[in-house]
């Protein structure tokens, strides 16, 4: 049973997982030659070091093309079906999210898939929704962008509408729809339970659909008194859609015995050593196509775009990282991504120095204790 399902909410206060350690530098934009290295085997051991810890899910971030620069940031990649699958068979209890582009992969495919997973994993397995935004990436398939969102939010919902179609109904059936036409289409196997949705958005269309399908919206915490207002209204508009969806963030974590070695870990991996141009183009590409962070703040954070891709930094000592996530948690979150240089290398003394930190103010619970009360 997956722990970011119907049992989260008794089980863990406040979720951790990890994001992007699938993608060439993870969500650093950095030239240091100690960057992440997104080999499955480093996944792999990440991936068991995590699940032996009790964090809570890993998160991927599909990408078809890298941004440029020196390191042509996120050009390396690991597809994330398989990726999840991989993990999930050398892991007992964490869960593992497939990230999948719409336009990109076929619903009655990815149904299919998803329920194979959720029969490999044992129902660990979750679904993050893309609708899509990156236009080098639909010209590199061969695609036209929808230069609105109306269209890509309409095609999104129709292609989930068909996967939890295909979930749900025992006899095969025809689908006449706008941008699918099947014949005799039939989900078998199925999940065994109801996968976690998430899904990414900043739009009012992107907002709609996440309150619609998913069970937890994906967005940055550039600004906290902004952020508590934006989770407060979108509890609303879920409460009056009679759903319930909570909100994540994601977080880039330099944490070292002393402010003084993580604040000068941080200048030298995102800011003496950052690919400039890569972070550029990631910008530019934010600013064009997609609205995922609010425009009138991304030219404020492009340190921490470097630093780590937009996210929340939590920098300093275990004493003042456990600080930033408690702020994450009293703003309204319930949950944050984290990221890393190097995932594998630094995961540990977060695992030694910061958890304790977090279980003694109740925000975490231990593995032990987590598991029992599942």
């Amino acid at each position: 049973m997956s722990m970011l399902g119907a049992t989260a909410s008794a089980v863990q206060p406040f979720f951790l997982g990890t994001f992007a350690s699938n993608c060439s530098s993870g969500m650093t934009v950095t030239k240091i030659p100690d960057r992440w290295d997104n080999s499955w085997g480093n996944n792999l051991r990440l991936g068991k070091l995590l699940d032996d810890a009790g964090i809570d899910f890993m998160l991927p971030i599909a990408r078809w093309i890298g941004y440029g620069g020196e390191t042509n940031f996120h050009g390396n990649v690991l597809e994330t079906m398989t990726w999840a699958t991989a993990l999930l068979a050398h892991t007992r209890n964490i869960t593992v999210f497939a990230t999948i582009h719409t336009v990109a992969n076929h619903p009655v495919v990815v149904a299919k898939q998803l329920a194979t997973i959720d029969q490999i994993s044992g129902g660990r397995v979750g679904l993050n929704i893309v609708a899509g935004w990156n236009k080098p990436e639909y010209e590199a398939l061969g695609l036209t962008l929808p230069d609105d969102h109306v269209t890509r939010y309409g095609y999104a919902q129709e292609w989930f509408d068909v996967v939890r179609a295909l979930w749900s109904r025992a006899e095969a059936f025809d689908w006449d729809g706008t941008y699918f036409k099947l014949k005799q289409v039939l989900g078998d196997p199925r999940p065994s339970a109801r996968l976690p949705i998430l899904n990414a958005a900043g739009s009012d269309h992107g907002r709609k659909f996440a309150i619609q399908n998913a069970d937890f919206l994906f967005t940055p915490a550039i600004d906290l008194a902004r952020s508590k207002d934006e989770i407060a209204a979108l509890k609303a508009q879920s409460k009056q859609a009679s759903r319930a969806v909570d909100v994540l963030t994601f977080s880039h974590v330099v944490c070292r015995p002393t402010e003084r070695e993580a604040l000068d870990f941080l200048n030298y991996s995102a800011r003496e050593n950052a690919d400039w141009e890569a972070v550029d183009n990631l910008v530019r590409l934010q600013f064009a196509h997609a609205q995922s962070f609010p425009h009138d703040l991304l030219a404020l954070i492009r340190d921490r775009m470097a630093a780590g891709h937009g996210g929340f930094p939590l920098v300093g000592t275990p004493e003042q990282v456990a600080d930033g996530i408690t702020a994450l948690h009293e703003t309204g979150f319930r949950g944050t991504t984290l990221s890393f240089v190097d995932y594998a290398e630094e995961f540990p003394y977060f695992r030694d120095n910061v958890l304790p930190i977090l279980e003694a103010r109740g925000i975490r619970i231990p593995p032990l204790a987590q598991r029992s009360a599942a």
